[in-house]
């Protein structure tokens, strides 16, 4: 997938319709705006299967809008490939963690090097929260969250 000299990055929730779409479009906008865009392949995805093809929750677009953030994602699942593919799998809690390591366990060619996106929050916020049972506000917070570790992984990785 990642073409030779290039960086790529996967960001991973359960069901890659709230954090996962969110952090994508943020960290794209932010590569955008950087200059840095074609140098990376940028995508994100599910521990599980239950949304594949759906598009994100309402109100992560809704927040996305009010940030001028546009996304035309679909979820999806992770593949084996991913772990072979991508450089970065970051995803946001404990659980996408230990589904993904696992999962990591049974690829020959692991490439990937899987991190909690949280690691990079410069406030020490590890995890970020599935708002999916919770309101506008905690959209707001998972978009400030991806802001923050995003900007910084951007910066270690430029």
């Amino acid at each position: 997938m990642a073409a030779t000299g290039s960086k790529s990055v996967l960001f991973v929730c359960l069901g890659n319709i709230c954090r996962s779409p969110i952090a994508e479009a943020v960290f794209r906008k932010m590569a955008t705006d950087a200059g840095v865009v074609d140098k990376w392949v940028i995508d994100s995805g599910a521990t599980s299967d239950w949304n594949t093809g759906s598009l994100p929750d309402s109100r992560g677009l809704a927040c996305l809008r009010k940030h001028d953030i546009e996304t035309s994602h679909r979820a999806r699942q992770v593949t084996k490939d991913d772990f072979m593919s991508f450089e970065y799998i970051l995803c946001m809690d404990e659980s996408n963690l230990s589904d993904l390591k696992r999962k990591g366990n049974s690829v020959k060619n692991l490439k990937a090097k899987i991190e909690l996106l949280g690691i990079y929050d410069p406030q020490k916020q590890l995890i970020i929260s599935d708002p999916y049972y919770g309101s506008d506000e905690d959209f707001e917070k998972v978009y400030e969250q991806c802001v923050r570790c995003c900007k910084a992984f951007l910066e270690a990785n430029s």
